[in-house]
């Protein structure tokens, strides 16, 4: 063969094109194309988180009431599915209590880290409908959605074993909506379709399409919802010693939260949440912090 010195290899013997070489080329071209407007998609919709001090991506376009009309609606569809217990019940009651004193403190709470952090606090909860149940289930668990929509499963109770750690764990729960860590989770799906849609589209074969989303989850969304699941637990800790229930039971409480599991949670790194140990380090850390917090908000705690 001999070679084009202007054809730069693109021709075979006989003139025939080599098309190879030039698919990978436009491949190319809508690769960097996709990653240009994922790079402006996220420069452009990054915002100072006020609890955190820290840019993180909210798409524009979502709202806080979006979020809330959200959270509703996915609200209405689990008592749909799902079984709450008399609200009239102790147990309800209790809950409610509960919530209740951790709703109260958000005020100071939120002034008070958007204060270390040199932020400015956002108000975001003040347009909350707040709304608690209890649902009849075996799952050691709780959540509240955007908007205030919140729910505790009663195989918590046995778990938790006291209201401390009950609270521990709605305040946690709370701050997943207080940090808008939904609006976040919505905006890095849009990513992910960024880069399933550049996948599809330069002609990536589907095993191809697989490990770069792979790689993506590993390196990037997973790490990601373990830094929700740790900024949680610090604004929720606060919350719990500022409204004042001991902070100290969040460590023996993830102590028989992993009793409870077995020992059969995933590797921290194919995780959306930290591994118990590491939670437990975190919140131990914390403690101090927390302890100032109880001693601060909480009336009891003061007139000791």
């Amino acid at each position: 063969m001999r070679n084009d010195p202007f054809g730069q290899g693109q021709y075979e013997q006989g003139g025939a094109p080599r098309r190879r070489g030039l698919f990978g080329n436009v491949r190319w071209l809508i690769l960097l194309g996709f990653a240009g407007y994922a790079a402006f998609y996220w420069f452009s919709n990054r915002v100072v988180d006020p609890y955190t001090g820290e840019k993180v991506l909210i798409d524009s376009s979502i709202s806080v009431e979006e979020e809330k009309a959200l959270g509703l609606q996915a609200y209405q569809e689990i008592l749909s599915q799902e079984r709450p217990v008399d609200p009239d019940s102790q147990i309800a009651q209790q809950v409610r209590a509960i919530a209740q004193r951790l709703i109260d403190k958000i005020p100071e709470v939120e002034a008070a880290i958007a204060q270390e952090r040199g932020t400015q606090a956002s108000g975001n909860w003040r347009t909350f409908d707040w709304d608690v149940n209890v649902i009849q289930s075996d799952q050691a668990n709780a959540f509240c959605l955007p908007g205030g929509k919140m729910a505790v499963y009663t195989g918590l109770i046995p778990v938790a074993k006291n209201a401390d750690a009950v609270a521990v764990v709605m305040g946690h729960e709370i701050a997943h909506a207080l940090l808008r860590h939904g609006a976040q989770r919505m905006s890095q799906q849009k990513l992910t379709q960024i880069g399933q849609m550049a996948g599809a589209m330069s002609g990536m074969d589907p095993q191809q399409q697989q490990m770069v989303m792979a790689a993506m989850g590993y390196g990037y969304l997973l790490p990601y919802a373990r830094t929700h699941e740790t900024q949680a637990d610090e604004v929720g800790l606060m919350l719990a010693a500022a409204a004042c229930f001991n902070p100290q039971e969040a460590v023996p409480l993830w102590e028989r939260m992993s009793e409870a599991s077995g020992g059969q949670a995933p590797p921290e790194f194919s995780s959306t949440h930290p591994n118990p140990g590491t939670r437990i380090q975190n919140l131990t850390a914390l403690m101090p912090k927390a302890m100032e917090y109880r001693n601060r908000y909480c009336k009891e705690a003061a007139a000791q």
